[in-house]
């Protein structure tokens, strides 16, 4: 699996880290999937971190399907951000903000996670991975 998730439990913020090669069948499979990843009680903050993405072979058509699907965590006062710090992946990821932004309120695009550590006001967050099937 092309991701894996953590959680800091502190700060109550749930982060799905994808790595190598990202697809549309990855992000569909997390899209699908993302509900068994949330721990109780839930998150205050999420983030797709798609920093150690080393390719991004995802069509802009995919993100417009992407973006019309109800978000994994319904709750609207979620803060929401996507880590994007390639110019390949940040452009889509802006694509994405602007489609969704009627059913994912309060999603955040940066390029770092310091820009996401300023957003969520948190220092130094300490995240433990989240077993899942």
């Amino acid at each position: 699996m092309p991701y894996d998730v953590a959680i800091d439990r502190k700060n109550r913020i749930l982060r799905a880290r994808f790595h190598g090669h990202v697809t549309e069948d990855d992000l569909a499979h997390f899209v699908r999937n993302g509900h068994k990843h949330v721990p109780t009680p839930g998150p205050v903050a999420a983030i797709v971190d798609m920093s150690g993405a080393s390719s991004f072979d995802v069509s802009a058509a995919t993100i417009g399907l992407f973006a019309k699907v109800p978000p994994i965590i319904p709750d609207p006062n979620m803060v929401r951000l996507i880590i994007a710090p390639s110019g390949e992946v940040y452009g889509m990821s802006r694509m994405f903000e602007l489609q969704a932004e009627h059913i994912h309120p309060n999603l955040h695009v940066v390029q770092s996670e310091r820009e996401a550590w300023a957003i969520l006001a948190v220092q130094t967050p300490q995240f433990e991975p989240l077993e899942f099937e």
